[in-house]
């Protein structure tokens, strides 16, 4: 998730299929999904990290639906959900997350 004052989009992507609380962006011209606008969360936008140039940097922190993963299916997140995290939960996963990025690069 990134803070929603620092992220643009460049062209005018589209919502997909789904239209229910949480909006998910598409390309308008290769229909991939790019962002979702969590519904209540406006201080984030979940991007899609295969949709950077440079994914080099990225590390999962936090994995949801696991529930409905291919078995096969691995991320090496620090953090897994069958679905997502109690709303109780986010707090601490914000404050643990703030610090994981927050450390110096090796």
């Amino acid at each position: 998730m990134f803070p929603t004052n620092g992220f643009v989009v460049e062209g005018e992507p589209v919502i997909g299929g789904l239209h229910g609380e949480h909006r998910h962006f598409f390309c308008s011209h290769c229909k991939s999904w790019m962002f979702t606008r969590p519904h209540g969360v406006d201080q984030f936008v979940n991007v899609r990290p295969t949709m950077f140039d440079d994914v080099s940097w990225f590390a999962p922190f936090i994995e949801t639906y696991t529930s409905e993963r291919l078995p096969w299916a691995t991320t090496h997140a620090r953090h897994s959900f069958e679905k997502f995290p109690a709303m109780g939960d986010y707090g601490d996963l914000v404050v643990e997350y703030a610090k994981h990025v927050a450390k110096p690069a090796n």
